[in-house]
Formats: C-alpha cells, structure tokens, sequence
C-alpha cells in the first residue's frame, strides 16, 4: 500500500493496481482529489508489475462532482483535464468502479476509463444544467458518443440521476457488480480485459448515433415550455449537436458556451439559489446538538386540498397519518382523492400498484378529535380564520399528549395568537405548506414567540425528511412569502387602474420568468375566493366580474376569455369594465409601459422583503429568496428578489423607489435598511 496523499492511495491486487480515493464526504473533485487522482494513475503506469488499473471510491459514493466551492477561484495542482488525459491515454486498461453516484465531473472521470462497472445501486448523470451549467471537461462530447443523441439530450437537459441498470442497457456502464462487493467484481473484470485481450475503447473515439437534425428540432420543440428563459439548456443542445464534429471540434464549442454560461448571471444566480437553499438549514440560536423530538405519527385536521396533500408527504415518508374531519362525506371524499392522486402516479409508471397500497394503508380516518391523542405531531388545516383555528387548538390542547408538536397551516395569521390558546405554546409552531401540498417544494417553518429549540429542530429536519425545502421564518402577517406577494398584487391591481390591461401586467412578469401573471393566477383559482355574492356591490373589478359569474377558467370567463380548452385570450368585456371604473374614479387612462410594469411590481416585494429583514422576521436576505423560488415560481435563474436587487444595485433600486414615491406616495417609501445599504453600496448579500 502506498499513499499518494491525504486523500489517495495506490494498492495491488496481484497485476492489478487499485487506486482508491477516500475525500468525504462526496469525494468531490477538490485539488487534493485532482493531484491524489493524477499522481496514482502516473504510478501505475509507471509500475511494471501493473497491468490494469481500478478506480474506486471509498465512502458512500464514487465521485459526486465538481467541489463547487472551487468555481470563480485560481485554479490549482492538476487540472481535471490532466487526470482525463492520464487516464484516457493510459496504456493499461482503466476500469472505473462506480458506486452511489457519478455525477457531473464524476461521470466525467469515469467516461475517460475504458471500461465502467457499478453496482445496481449506482446512478449517473451530467446535472450541470441545474447550476446554469453545461458539463465543461468533455461530457457534453464524450456522454453522445457512448449513449448516442437522443439519450444524452434528456440526460444533460434534465440533469436526471440515471439508474445503473438503465446505464448498462445505454452503454453507459459495461458490467454490472454484486451489491457490496463492487470491489471484487471490477477486479474480476479487469482480468477478463486482460484474459480477453479487450481492446482499450477510448469513448472520444466512437461516433455519434442518432444526431439528424430532425432528433434536435423536435427536442426543442418539445422542451420549449419548460426550457422557456433558461440559456443552459440550449446550451447543453447546442453541444450535443457539436458532438458530431471531430472531438476536439466538439471540445471547443464546449469550452466557449461553458464560459459564457460560468461568467454569466443566470449561472451565478442558479448557483447562488443551491447554497441558499443549504444555508437556510442553519438556525443560529439552534445548536446542532438541539433535542430532536421522535415523530412517528402524525395527526392532519381537515381533509380538503391542503389537508390530504399535506397528509400524502407524510405518507410517501413512511409515517403514519390519521386525517379528521368533522363529517363523513367529507372525509370519504377526502381519503377518495389521496387514494385517486397515487392511482394517478401508478398510472404514470412513477409508483408501483404495491406501492399505492403501501401508502394507503398508513392513512386512517376519524371524525373524533380524540383519535389524534397519540400522533407525535398534529397539523390544523381548517379554513382561514382565527376563531375557528383558536377553537381547534383549545381542543387540541385538552387531547395531544405531552410533547406533541402543535403545528397550524395558517398562510398569514397570527401563530402567537393561535398558541395563546393552548396551555403550551412552545409546543406550537406553523408549518405553512403550498398547494398542491404534495407537490410544492417550500415549507415556510414560523416561529412563535414561545416555540421552543426542539420543536424547531424537529420542525426543519422533518421538512428534510418529507422532501421539503424548509425555511425558518417569524411571525408577521403574510410571514415571508404572502407578505411580499401582497405588494406585488397591491401595485398590479394599481396599474390596471390607472390603464395597464391585466393581460399587459401578467405578459411582463411572465416574460420576467413568472410562470403566470396575478390576474391568469386569479383566474385560475377562481375570482369568487373570498367573494360574498350577498354582500357585493360593485365595488372593485372583481366584484363586477363575478357579478357577471366572469369567475375565471372554471366559468370560461373571468379577466379573459376561454375557449374550451381553457386557452385564454384578452376580453374586450374586462377592458371595457376597466375603463368605466377608470372614468367613474377620474383617473385619465394612460398607457403604461413594460419598464414601469416591472419596476411596480418588483421594486416593492424587493422592499418589503428589507423591512422583514430588518424586523428580523427572515434569518437572512437568501432565506427571502429561497421562499420565493420555492414557493412563488421566481425564476431560478433570476435568483430571488433579494439576490435580483443586488445585481441591480441597491443605489438604483432606491433611486427608482424615490421616484415613484414621488409620483404616487408613501407606499414607494424605500425602507431604512435599503438606504442604509445603498449609501453604503453593499448589497443584501453583504448582511451577516
């Protein structure tokens, strides 16, 4: 046995030469990883007694990545490139033993072996696309090459983690190991190289299957949806089709695009959302060490939408879950359709028929309050008022048993008041989720006044647990999320007031990366949420509209018009119900331009969102942004309004602030946090 370095050794299995990298705890590729790879492959060739060569990765994983903590930096030891380049001309066969995952850069090492072998655990995959990010030491070339067109577009536009079984029928992986003896199995095939005299097959030099050009116009067209802002995947696409030149060709295209897309903003900005996501798991004034509670039941009330999605995460996670409703046809209904959304998911092929029973098995349903006397954790989805969530949790107090976690999904009440009911508030926490609830990736965790550091910790790490993106807000009203979106909403309802159309507000925010516009979301959820027939007079648009059952898409009107396929087109009815309250209000219909569209909406989330941070309501400006990535549907690529208002510059968002105040009030009033920051030209990111 030799060590190479700190994180590298060279040891010999008879004529075969093992190189074993052991960098915890993803063995991403760091410099140390770099020169540890470089230097053991350089030994081996150099020993005459080796005849093959096994890459193998101690740990739980081979080679996860690029150390992306590294990106931006001067470059150090062997580059990536030397290791591919030792390995790839390697007069010995280089067999690359993969278990856990090969992603990104690690796929990229293991493509410059002659041979692969995983164990059926393995996955592999180029996910560089969700960075901003197209695989930059050669994937883009040599992935086409073994896979062919086809497979190696949805691979890196999708940045999905293949498994090894789908590896090895694509080429991708040539051999398949015993589970847990991935070891023993890449040794054997080493000799089966030599025994056989298997030629040495460098992926760079094989052709491209499947790249007419048809493959890559019908791709995109596809894809254009789902694709529609971001540059990395056309990017990935248009290296795809450089694979079809002679390699290093192909490597030049890459090597461009990969550096406009590393200096670019979406990249940054893509890159910047993973850490935030991270860093939103740290809680400053809990220690890591905070008790965690056992929760090994769980308790919903309220069978609707919220309630049975809710109820899914938990199931999908292996917990139990007893779900009340005050009466039976609701609960039937209720249990019907988390039992008709898995069939849906069976029927997709994502879920196995075994595996819907599985789930549903775990789900009971009650009508008594009491049934939830032994759940660990107990999660209120009644309707949105505090009466009827104070009256909820005074019961609740009186049957959970001690330590049970009190959680409220309330979207915008007050969660201290909510506690106050109890007499045990540091058992209460809110824990908003989005709907649909088994789909939405944020979680919104609020603190009360009272919620003690266990119920917290349990809290975050339970988010981890169900798949959720978990955020530590406070109480305010609205928290994070509702509380900004209430400006953005506040100034589109303003413009269209003084002569924007609605369908010109929700095309600007849409081409900003939005997936829709406030006034497509109204109608899409329905204009007569919260609307009282009995009590409306006319009063607002809305009113007008439902007035006229214009309820939106279920009634084929609302701000627009719908065929009936549910396609929307602008309503000369909505534009005319518009300018009449215009004239009836004096206001002088004006033409508003895209600029000041953008700016009204925009420019107050990104101030409300420095009050919350000066109110300490959110631990952090990336905290802001992670909520409204994960729950708004702002463009990753854009970063969060937090991260979009410093590649702005704070100075200009405050000057632009100003000049709206000016036109229209204090409601434009930059916050003091913003100004202070501004003067100082830092930015939200230089907060600590």
């Amino acid at each position: 046995m030799a060590a190479i370095n700190s994180v590298t050794e060279l040891t010999q299995d008879g004529d075969i030469a093992i190189v074993t990298l052991n960098s915890p705890p993803v063995n991403a590729l760091s410099a140390n990883v770099r020169d540890g790879l470089f230097e053991g492959f350089k030994a081996a060739i150099a020993d005459d007694s080796v005849k093959a060569i096994v890459l193998i990765c101690a740990g739980r994983t081979f080679i996860a990545g690029a150390d992306i903590s590294e990106f931006g930096g001067a470059s150090k030891g062997a580059s990536l490139f030397d290791v591919q380049n030792m390995m790839e001309n390697s007069p010995k066969a280089v067999i690359a033993a993969i278990h856990g995952t090969a992603l990104g850069g690690g796929l990229e090492v293991a493509l410059t072996a002659h041979y692969r072998v995983a164990v059926p655990s393995a996955k592999c995959g180029l996910p560089e696309v969700n960075l901003g990010l197209l695989p930059g030491a050669g994937g883009t070339q040599r992935l086409p090459r073994i896979v062919g067109a086809e497979k190696a577009l949805e691979m890196m536009t999708s940045g999905a983690h293949v498994p090894a079984k789908e590896c090895l029928a694509m080429g991708l992986v040539d051999s398949m190991a015993e589970e847990g003896k991935l070891l023993e199995g890449a040794v054997a095939f080493a000799r089966k190289v030599l025994d056989e005299k298997m030629p040495l097959k460098k992926v760079r030099d094989r052709d491209v299957a499947g790249g007419s050009p048809d493959v890559f116009a019908n791709f995109r067209k596809a894809n254009a949806r789902k694709f529609r802002g971001f540059m990395a995947p056309e990017a990935n696409i248009k290296c795809v089709e450089a694979s079809l030149l002679p390699f290093e060709e192909g490597l030049k295209v890459e090597r461009t695009l990969f550096m406009e897309l590393m200096t670019g903003p979406q990249s940054a900005a893509q890159r910047y959302v993973f850490f935030a996501e991270r860093a939103a798991n740290k809680i400053p004034d809990v220690p890591d060490d905070t008790e965690i509670l056992p929760v090994k039941k769980v308790g919903v009330i309220g069978a609707g939408t919220m309630g049975g999605g809710i109820a899914m995460n938990f199931l999908n996670a292996g917990l139990p879950v007893t779900i009340v409703e005050t009466k039976q046809e609701a609960l039937d209904r209720g249990l019907g359709v988390i039992r008709k959304n898995y069939e849906n998911t069976a029927a997709k092929g994502r879920l196995t028929l075994e595996a819907v029973e599985t789930r549903m098995g775990l789900l009971s349903g009650s009508l008594e309050l009491s049934d939830l006397a032994d759940c660990d954790l107990i999660i209120e989805a009644v309707f949105e008022n505090m009466d009827i969530k104070k009256d909820v949790f005074g019961k609740l107090d009186k049957i959970a048993k001690p330590g049970a976690i009190l959680a409220t999904n309330t979207s915008f009440l007050n969660v201290d008041e909510i506690a106050a009911a109890t007499s045990r508030p540091e058992s209460v926490i809110g824990l908003h989720f989005f709907s649909p609830a088994n789909v939405m990736r944020l979680l919104e965790i609020v603190r009360g006044d009272k919620t003690s550091k266990p119920v917290i910790a349990t809290s975050m790490k339970l988010g981890k647990t169900i798949g959720k993106v978990a955020v530590l807000v406070g109480v305010c009203n609205g928290f994070v999320g509702n509380r900004m979106l209430a400006m953005r909403q506040r100034q589109a309802q303003q413009l269209v007031a003084e002569g924007a159309m609605p369908w010109d507000v929700d095309r600007v925010l849409y081409d900003f990366g939005f997936p829709m516009g406030p006034f497509a979301m109204s109608d899409l959820a329905g204009l007569d949420i919260g609307w009282n027939k009995d009590a409306s007079k006319g009063e607002t648009i809305r009113d007008v509209l439902c007035e006229m059952d214009r309820r939106g898409q279920k009634t084929g009107a609302g701000y627009y018009d719908y065929d009936e396929k549910r396609n929307a087109k602008p309503s000369a009815v909505t534009e005319q119900i518009i300018r009449d309250f215009a004239a009836k209000s004096g206001v002088n219909a004006r033409d508003i331009d895209d600029a000041e569209i953008l700016e009204r909406t925009i420019l107050p989330m990104i101030n409300e969102g420095a009050k919350i941070l000066e109110e300490g309501k959110a631990i952090r400006a990336s905290d802001v942004d992670t909520v409204w990535v994960n729950g708004y549907g702002w463009p990753v690529y854009r970063g969060g309004p937090m991260h979009y208002a410093d590649s702005l510059g704070l100075a200009k968002v405050v000057e632009r602030l100003k000049a709206y105040e000016a036109q229209h009030g204090d409601f434009f009033k930059p916050s003091a946090l913003l100004e202070k920051l501004a003067a100082e030209g830092k930015g939200f990111k230089d907060l600590k």
